[in-house]
């Protein structure tokens, strides 16, 4: 069995590290809100270059969050993509603002920029692109937009942990940057997590009190807030592997470079990597006409693949009744198309060159 993520070989990797620091906060006595989390949220602010970072408890409530320590709330629109996961739109929605799709770039798979300034109406409060699978949005159209018609951008980086636009890490290019830590990330706990970033010292207080039950000190509550925090084992965990993560990120492209270049030859669309991007691969996504046809060759071969993600937001079940009635042609083709082949810095030659096998024998 190739497997499509393989967290044992990671935890091996890094056994001797995570034992110790879990033995350090369960010898400590503090479980919430104590100094490993206040240092994971220093380190993490320095590698994404930021001045400010907010733990919580999972990258939806950083979306979450974002959005409501930014006003956004009944009656505003926020502009974003259906091609992401649910939390990406469930964040704006769960405001009480409407979610306006564009459609995407079909050969990175983030947000179009080139059709985001026709969806700008009045009650346009937040542009949020999502750097999907790893790759970086084009930011600079965005943010160039978002200041003409004085809107926020919210960056939605849950994939993208060590991306980088034109040299600047993802998450610190708008007004605020949200993370994952869910365990498949590049950078993943052992369990849910979640940062927010911004250089905005008065955003990040409300991020703060926000996550924290509103609380401004300790049962004195200013405004309703939520119980959205990271506990100590888990940062203490992200703490550890915050040291690998580049060096697990180049194992990452080194893996992409022999995919990419074992699959040119077939009738797969590979991923590309734009010239102003810094692509981390969160996930290997290929496309071809016959994708079902692909992953049940695959996985009768024991080859775990998935599709990230098969039904666009706006024609989910859940979200139906908002109505959307939105012309979105790159997304829905691209969505019978995709197929997420085994990606994780553990992979080694033998297993991508067994992919690659399976794929060549399934399409050619």
């Amino acid at each position: 069995m190739i497997k499509f993520v393989d967290f044992k070989r990671e935890f091996r990797e890094v056994l001797g590290e995570i034992r110790e620091t879990v033995d350090r906060v369960l010898e400590s006595g503090w479980y919430i809100l104590g100094e490993e989390v206040k240092k994971f949220e220093e380190e993490f602010l320095k590698y994404t270059g930021t001045k400010y970072a907010v733990s919580v408890n999972s990258g939806s409530d950083a979306l979450y969050l974002a959005i409501k320590a930014l006003g956004i709330g009944k009656g505003d629109e926020v502009i974003t993509v259906s091609h992401t996961f649910i939390s990406t739109v469930d964040a704006i929605v769960r405001n009480g603002a409407k979610p306006v799709f564009i459609d995407i770039e079909p050969s990175t798979y983030c947000i179009d920029v080139s059709k985001i300034e026709e969806k700008i109406t009045k009650k346009t409060k937040a542009i949020l692109p999502v750097h999907l699978y790893g790759h970086p949005a084009d930011m600079d159209p965005i943010i160039e937009l978002a200041e003409e018609y004085k809107l926020f951008v919210v960056e939605d980086a849950c994939q993208a942990h060590g991306a980088e636009y034109r040299g600047k890490k993802v998450g610190s290019i708008g007004d605020i940057g949200c993370f994952s830590f869910y365990p498949v990330k590049n950078l993943g706990a052992y369990g849910d997590g979640g940062m927010i970033v911004t250089n905005n010292e008065e955003l990040a207080e409300k991020l703060g009190m926000l996550r924290n039950y509103g609380q401004s000190r300790k049962y004195c509550h200013d405004f309703v807030g939520v119980n959205s925090r990271l506990d100590e084992i888990q940062a203490a965990i992200l703490r550890v592997k915050l040291k690998h993560l580049d060096e697990w990120n180049e194992r990452r492209r080194r893996i992409v470079e022999l995919y990419n270049e074992l699959l040119k030859d077939t009738n797969v669309i590979r991923p590309v990597e734009k010239e102003w991007a810094k692509h981390v691969y969160h996930l290997y996504v290929v496309r071809c006409k016959d994708r079902n046809k692909l992953q049940q060759y695959l996985s009768r071969k024991g080859i775990q693949t998935l599709i990230h993600y098969p039904i666009p937001v706006h024609k989910q079940k859940a979200y139906l009744n908002l109505g959307f009635n939105v012309d979105l042609p790159v997304t829905e083709r691209i969505c019978n198309e995709i197929l997420s082949l085994p990606m994780h810095p553990w992979l080694n030659n033998d297993e991508i060159l067994s992919v690659v096998e399976g794929v060549k024998n399934a399409i050619g």
